[in-house]
Formats: C-alpha cells, structure tokens, sequence
C-alpha cells in the first residue's frame, strides 16, 4: 500500500539525465514523487515506472512560464498536500564561444537556467516553508569557475549566487538550500564526455545524500567530479 505520509520530491528537468537518476533514487528511498519536464511522454512514462498516480505524477511545465510553476506546485498539493524537497534541476547548455549558436538559443538558455531556476524558488517557497523542506538547485563545475567563451558557464554562475542569496534568506525559516555542482556527466546533455564521466545516478546519490543529513546539518554545495576530469 502507498503510504500517504511520506514525504514528497519534487523535480524540475526530471525526464532524462540527473532528473530521472534523482527520481529514481528517492523513490527507493519512500519519497513520493512530482516530476515535471517539456517532455510529457518521458515524464509519463517515468512516473508509470515509479508506481503511477498514488507514488508518482507528471507535470508538464516549461520553467521559464510562471503560471506553469505555480500550475505545478497546485498539482503537487492536491495529489499529495504537501512539498518536502525541490530539486530545481532543469537547464541546458551551448557550445562555447561567443560567435557561436544563435541569439534564440542563448536567449531559451538564459531564460531556462536563470529565470526559471528563480521562477522554481519562488513558486516552491511557501510550500518549503510549511514542510521545514529542501532546496537544491543544479549548477555545475561551470558555476564555480569560468569557462572560456561560456555563456552558460555564467548561467551557472548566476545559480551558484542564487543558491547562497536562497540560503541566506531561508535559514531561519529552518529551509536547507544545496549547490549541487557536477563536473562531466555522461547524459545527453554533452556529445563527447570525457573518458570515464559521472553517470547520472552519481550525482543522483549526491543528492540523497544532502537530502538525508539530520535536520540540523544544511550540506551548502556539493561539488562532484569523474577523477578523470582535471579542471
């Protein structure tokens, strides 16, 4: 039988890659599940696999919409009542080089990584708030160190900084807020990982782990590279 008291885990860019890997992991670990992504047949079928509409249920959301947000955190609360983790996860990347990809691409890529990050934190909140919950934001090694001709190196920048000023304001609201950092991840995000890259449940368990430290213990970034990554 479900158990309608468990906690509940809500994810952003949960179809493929991290997000899948995340939601997979929590659900071993009794969490039920909000998945939400652009990719509504991935989504669905995630959720299928995850136990159905009394485990797991799929919300499509664009993050960069608000209405959406807020549209996905309604759906959260009447399927379950309440939010205890937000995993804001979705994002995506560009080649580097400022003469590359077009103007449309980076204008989704910002829109995507920063706004809706901030559109997640800021839909997510009251919800957090009510349940002394989570939040983990998705950056990235990129976040922490310049990329050369890298916009999205700086979209993840921005993350970082957003995920310190969350903290900040959440802490005595009892709120954990995690940077989780991943280095070269073999998911569809990269054409040419490098040799021997993180797979997604990696970063997945990294995420489990923040999660489950004691109340008290707030795990602030969590920066995660393949041994094989030197920079």
């Amino acid at each position: 039988m479900p158990d309608s008291t468990a906690p509940v885990f809500l994810i952003t860019g949960a179809s493929s890659g991290i997000g899948a890997a995340t939601a997979r992991r929590a659900a071993q670990e009794g969490y039920r599940l909000v998945l939400a992504a652009r990719s509504t047949d991935k989504l669905q079928a995630l959720a299928d696999e995850l136990g159905g509409p009394e485990q797991a249920i799929a919300v499509t959301c664009d993050v960069t919409d608000f209405a959406q947000q807020e549209a996905m955190v309604r759906a959260a609360l009447d399927a379950f009542g309440r939010i205890d983790v937000v995993f804001a996860n979705a994002g995506f990347g560009a080649k580097r080089g400022f003469l590359e990809e077009s103007p449309e691409l980076w204008r989704d890529m910002v829109l995507t990584n920063v706004l809706g990050c901030a559109y997640t934190i800021r839909a997510t909140i009251p919800a957090l708030k009510d349940s002394t919950g989570h939040l983990l934001l998705t950056s990235s090694v990129a976040g922490r160190r310049m990329l050369s001709g890298s916009l999205y190196s700086a979209t993840k920048h921005a993350v970082t900084a957003m995920a310190e000023a969350a903290r900040q304001d959440l802490g005595d609201t009892g709120v954990r807020t995690t940077s989780i950092e991943p280095g070269m991840v073999d998911t569809p995000f990269f054409d040419n990982p490098v040799r021997d890259a993180l797979e997604p449940d990696d970063i997945a368990r990294a995420v489990l782990y923040a999660v489950t430290q004691p109340a008290h213990v707030d795990v602030n970034e969590i920066l995660i590279r393949p041994v094989s990554q030197g920079t």
